[in-house]
């Protein structure tokens, strides 16, 4: 596995088990996710801390699948991954249509795309904008 990373507008790109500031131990919600979607082959995987930025959790995932059963696949083996590592039952959306499935980790949030929904909605770049009151104070 290799450690190599960067980071560009506040998101990180990185291999699993590479997350700076992760906590990559086998209990880690985040360390699951990253490793199962690895497994799966999730394309363009990464990961923007989100902790400053929102109460909705501390990391988003955003990843891709090459076609709707790709992406289908990549959900239900992340969902089987995370309750066999005893993370509970997880909250899923969109896998009926499998353009887009959202799934509910706690303070992790992962989103799966088909290649062309991700550009068009594009959140890394939404969540990786510093924070509005932080564009405020500097105006």
């Amino acid at each position: 596995m290799t450690s190599a990373r960067y980071e560009e507008g506040g998101v990180v790109h990185a291999p699993s088990g590479a997350i700076p500031g992760a906590d990559n131990a086998p209990a880690s919600p985040l360390a699951t996710i990253l490793s199962s979607l690895e497994d799966a082959k999730a394309e363009d995987t990464v990961q923007i801390d989100i902790a400053e930025k929102s109460s909705l959790g501390d990391h988003m995932v955003v990843t891709s699948g090459r076609s709707h059963r790709h992406v289908a696949a990549i959900a239900d083996h992340l969902v089987k991954d995370l309750k066999g590592a005893g993370f509970g039952p997880v909250r899923v959306e969109g896998l009926p249509h499998c353009d887009w499935v959202l799934i509910d980790v706690g303070d992790v949030i992962v989103h799966v795309f088909r290649p062309e929904v991700r550009e068009f909605y594009n959140i890394e770049k939404m969540w990786a904008a510093e924070p509005y009151s932080d564009r405020r104070a500097t105006a």
